[in-house]
Order: C-alpha cells, then structure tokens, then sequence
C-alpha cells in the first residue's frame, strides 16, 4: 500500500539485503507450521537426513499474486518488482540455513506456478528480466537449488539459470520440455538434474498403474532421445517425484 510509509519499509528490506541479515527473512509458524515443528525438534528421524528440502514462491509468481492498493499485480512496477526479489533472496536464504542446522546437505526449490503464463501480456518480462530475478534469488543460496514449474513455461529459460535441479510435471507437459533438446543437453552436460514430476497429484492417480507410469516415463525419455539427447545422460541425472 503506497498510501503506508513504503519508503522506510524499503529502506528496511535494502539494508537487510546489503548486510545479509537473514533474520529478516524469518518465516513463522503462521506460515510454515512444518519448519517450525523440525527447528522444534518435534520431528524425529529414524536416521540422520541425507538432506533436506525447503521452498519459497518464486519472484514472478509471488509479484503476480499480490496487489497495490489499485489490485494491480506489483510485478508491474520496477521497484517494488526488485524489491520482491530481494527479500525472497532473504527468505530463501534463512530457511536454507535452518536446514542446514539439521542436515549436512539443502535443497531449495524456488516455485514458479505463474511461469506457465510467461510469453502472454499477463507476465510482461523479457528472458533477461525473468532470469534476473530468479539469479537475484538464487544467489542468496549455498546448497543445491532447484525450481519448480506445475505448467508448460518457455523451459530455455529456466534452464540458463544457475539452478541444480529443474522440476516439472513431466505427466502432463513432457512432450512441452522435448521442443528444447538443446537446452536440455547443455543442462545435463553441466550437472544438471532433472525432477520428472511423472506420478499424478490429481483423480488421474486413480487411473494409473506403476507399469503405466513407468512406460509413460520411457515416452518422455525417448522424445529427448529422439532429438539427440543422451539417454545414459536422462537415466544418471533423473529423479522420480509427484507432478
């Protein structure tokens, strides 16, 4: 609400961001229960964690959710659309650390639900623009990050960032990743990951078997495949997880 005292607001964010003063990214309970209850204690692991995953919402989708006061959408303004990334930087950053607490090794996951709107005028930002406010995000983070995008998004993009992991619904948008073989290559070449969402969250879970999932994996495999990537490449820097 720019009829608040905005200016003072920012300048808190600003100062926090250049010192790295993570406790102003704190998340409270009200707002992740669950984290709470693991920096409690209260959750009891059979054996130490290999690791441990976090996430916040990421900077397009977070800016597109909330309004000014004229319900306008705050990615359209340059300022606070760089403030958003900065304190998600801040959030992203305090959370990794409080895992770090509990295991020897983080996952990140920045959520980008709103990158399937990417290329319409709702989300008015070049590759740059997109990219930059990922990395500004990203850059706050020591562990392995990932990103998470439930629709179809212009996949290049998320791939010519800095991020450890790429995540997708590869049940209903695996066909969508293959138009960019390229990219993909390039990805797994330097390391990257990728996190086939192939197991339905929705009623279709009902309708499906493992072998059916499976078989519709090996689909996904063979249309990268078929355009050049390699397979030993896919199978070694895979991951099986829910859509």
């Amino acid at each position: 609400d720019r009829q608040g005292d905005l200016e003072s607001e920012l300048e808190r964010l600003y100062l926090a961001y250049f010192e790295n003063d993570l406790s102003q990214g704190h998340i409270s309970d009200d707002y992740a229960a669950g984290l709470g209850m693991l920096r409690r204690g209260e959750v009891v692991f059979p054996n130490p964690p290999l690791a441990l995953k976090g996430q916040v919402t990421g900077p397009v989708s977070w800016s597109l959710t909330v309004v000014d006061e004229n319900q306008r959408p705050i990615l359209y303004d340059d300022v606070l659309g760089e403030a958003v990334a900065k304190h998600l930087r801040l959030k992203a950053a305090w959370q990794e650390r409080e895992l770090a607490k509990l295991a020897s090794r983080t996952v990140m996951f920045i959520d980008e639900p709103y990158m399937a709107s990417y290329g319409s005028a709702y989300v008015p930002l070049s590759r740059d623009q997109v990219i930059g406010l990922l990395e500004e995000v990203f850059a706050g983070l020591e562990g392995i990050k990932g990103v998470h995008c439930c629709g179809n998004t212009d996949w290049a993009i998320l791939l010519k960032t800095s991020i450890d992991i790429l995540s997708l619904d590869a049940y209903g948008y695996s066909e969508k990743l293959a138009l960019y073989p390229e990219d993909v290559a390039r990805f797994l070449e330097r390391g990257g990951v990728i996190a086939w969402g192939i197991v339905p969250t929705n009623a279709m879970a009902e309708t499906e078997t493992v072998d059916s999932l499976v078989k519709r994996l090996h689909e996904a495999l063979d249309r990268l495949v078929a355009k050049g990537v390699s397979r030993d490449a896919l199978l070694r820097a895979g991951m099986i997880t829910p859509s």
